[in-house]
């Protein structure tokens, strides 16, 4: 586990590397225990018959040593297993703490970006209710619903009616303008070129006033 930087109060952060470590030594153990309980299994025996004969005497068809080490053996790694089913468990809860706090750090941090821009950005004037396919609007990225806030020299300020949008066109075909709309709430900035395509006009969209 990792000591997570700039964090005074010493805490450990969980990783997921951390429970694959711990689930790498639960696997290690497994297999510990299943080599134990395979060396008993060939002395005939398991991890409670008894080692003596009817008359009490050490039985002498077994290797007492190693049945003795095999089942004290198995013993500790079945507490060792629980312990580390322990940690694991505790780790991917932890784990899983960590990431809800983390998901709702973000979600609280990008609504604040929201909000911060959402107070910053000027009110729009016009907005697109229609977009032709293959016009030069839509090919500038022009999307039904944006809002307009700067379209060339008209923005915000100074926009009066959609006459200061068609004369901004008509004297800036085959050159590019500078278009910024709003769109989901965020600055969205595009160039758009008014020219002569196959449609009627020289952007292929409809744009409306916005009542302020």
């Amino acid at each position: 586990m990792k000591m997570t930087e700039g964090n005074s109060s010493g805490k450990l952060e969980i990783t997921m590397d951390d429970v694959k470590v711990l689930i790498k030594k639960k696997d290690e153990i497994e297999e510990q225990i299943k080599a134990y309980y395979d060396m008993l299994e060939d002395q005939g025996v398991g991890v409670s018959e008894p080692l003596v004969d009817e008359e009490g005497y050490p039985r002498a068809d077994v290797n007492l040593y190693q049945v003795r080490t095999a089942r004290h053996s198995i013993s500790c790694l079945q507490n060792d297993h629980k312990a580390v089913m322990a940690q694991i468990e505790e780790a991917l809860h932890k784990l899983h703490a960590n990431d809800k706090a983390k998901r709702e750090h973000d979600e609280e941090e990008a609504r604040v970006e929201m909000m911060e821009q959402q107070v910053t950005l000027p009110p729009p004037y016009a907005r697109v209710d229609a977009v032709t396919q293959g016009s030069p609007a839509c090919t500038a990225g022009l999307r039904v619903g944006d809002d307009l806030i700067e379209f060339g020299s008209v923005h915000s300020g100074n926009f009066q009616n959609l006459q200061n949008i068609a004369v901004v066109v008509q004297h800036s075909e085959g050159k590019p303008l500078r278009v910024t709309v709003i769109r989901g709430g965020e600055k969205v900035q595009l160039s758009l070129t008014p020219q002569r395509w196959s449609g009627r006009g020289l952007l292929g969209c409809n744009i409306v006033p916005i009542q302020r």
